[in-house]
């Protein structure tokens, strides 16, 4: 945050209120004409609230930001961490631990919302030197705040976003999807990723899936809490993991806090994971601990290989960027990236000639994706592209390999038993 905006913050009016709760209530009246007077304390919890989050925006270091990580759950390692901010200051009054929610409610209330937002934004950032490699940072981003001065302050205190990811954290009106569209926009062009929270939680929480096109959705909590005891949620959960899967997105079930719960994602083939029984929040990026990477693993291994596309897949495969391209000379497909490492086109040789021919990336999968359901996406392709090669990458997104639909086909067909004949 600006020097000029935290100072102007922390100085407040010309009078202390909280002196004098009277003056307050008369400079109130003239502007609204409210018919009863507010409740004295109440006034009085309003102002504390007030001078507490004026001094932590004076002093963000105040503000503790801690990391909870998010696990490969294919992989059993870190995929990335979300942080999270801890503001341990008392305020009188009110309490002496108080929760985020607590902080970002009584700021947003108090018209301090972006402030707050956008230094925890800020001090979030500046730990993006500590990822370790091929791994994420989510920042949580209430949607209605994007594009405000603090915010953008906040994200253009970085040289770009490339391993960041801004997770919308509530529901919105439907009618405001169409700024914050322009907002996200903005971002992924800065190299940023987008993330919707609560998917499955309504409605509503669909059409903005439909509305942003994120690149991760994470689960609601409620579906993820019993999923190992009740086939129904799980049900939910698998077609909301297809859901995402049609849009491009990763899924990520949030809140997973029993082995049972852990061994039901992984045998859906759930990409990413979140929750205490993974990695509590800590104030440092720490990876795994050994017993929850192994605890993952045996969950995973309990998924035959044969059902997901790795078994298929090529994994010797030209990758090469747009301005390399006219060098490129392969009989196979060849994936082109971007500066990134995520893919933009394929080269694929034209069967008549021979000559490498440029194609869109109409589908991109994980390695881990069940290969039925990637067989079902490909062919639901445009006819344009239905056979096109399916690039695999892995939970940051780099090119790992190729599938072909062919090659996909004949191992779908060659592992389902033969059917049976009605009698």
């Amino acid at each position: 945050m600006s020097t000029e905006l935290v100072t102007g913050l922390a100085s407040g009016s010309d009078y202390d209120p909280l002196d004098d709760a009277s003056s307050w209530w008369g400079g109130q009246k003239s502007r609204s004409r409210p018919t009863m007077p507010p409740d004295p304390a109440q006034v009085r919890r309003q102002l504390a609230w007030r001078r507490a989050i004026q001094g932590v925006l004076a002093d963000p270091e105040q503000i503790r930001v801690v990391f909870q990580p998010i696990a490969d759950l294919a992989r059993g390692t870190v995929a990335g961490y979300e942080t999270l901010a801890r503001i341990d200051v008392p305020v009188p009054g009110i309490g002496d631990r108080l929760s985020p929610d607590q902080w970002f409610g009584a700021a947003e209330e108090n018209g301090l919302g972006p402030a707050l937002e956008g230094v925890v934004i800020a001090r979030a950032l500046t730990r993006l030197g500590e990822l370790p490699p091929n791994a994420f940072l989510t920042v949580n981003v209430s949607p209605h705040l994007l594009g405000t001065p603090e915010l953008d302050e906040a994200f253009g205190s970085v040289p770009e976003l490339s391993r960041v990811v801004v997770e919308l954290t509530e529901h919105v009106a439907f009618g405001d999807l169409e700024s914050i569209t322009a907002e996200t926009r903005r971002l992924r062009s800065a190299g940023a990723l987008i993330a919707v929270d609560d998917a499955g939680s309504g409605y509503a929480g669909l059409q903005q899936i439909l509305e942003l096109r994120p690149q991760l959705v994470k689960l609601d909590r409620a579906l993820v809490a019993g999923a190992d005891r009740d086939p129904a949620r799980a049900a939910l959960a698998e077609l909301l993991g297809q859901f995402a899967g049609r849009l491009d997105a990763w899924l990520l079930a949030e809140g997973i806090e029993t082995v049972g719960e852990l061994a039901t994602f992984c045998r859906m083939g759930v990409p990413l994971g979140q929750g205490w029984l993974l990695g509590r929040p800590a104030d440092r990026m720490m990876p795994l601990a050994d017993e929850v990477r192994a605890r993952v693993l045996a969950e995973t291994t309990r998924v035959a290989v044969t059902d997901a596309i790795a078994s298929v897949m090529l994994s010797r495969v030209t990758v090469t960027t747009a301005d390399r391209v006219e060098n490129v000379k392969t009989t196979e497909p060849a994936v082109v990236v971007d500066r990134s490492g995520a893919p933009v086109e394929m080269l694929a040789p034209d069967p008549r000639d021979g000559v490498p021919r440029r194609l869109p990336v109409s589908l991109r999968v994980l390695a881990s994706d069940a290969a039925d359901d990637v067989l079902m996406r490909a062919l639901t392709r445009p006819a344009a592209h239905r056979f096109d090669p399916v690039v695999c990458t892995d939970s940051w997104g780099q090119v790992i390999g190729l599938v072909l639909v062919d090659e996909l086909t004949r191992h779908v067909v060659g592992a389902r038993p033969p059917a049976r004949a009605v009698t």
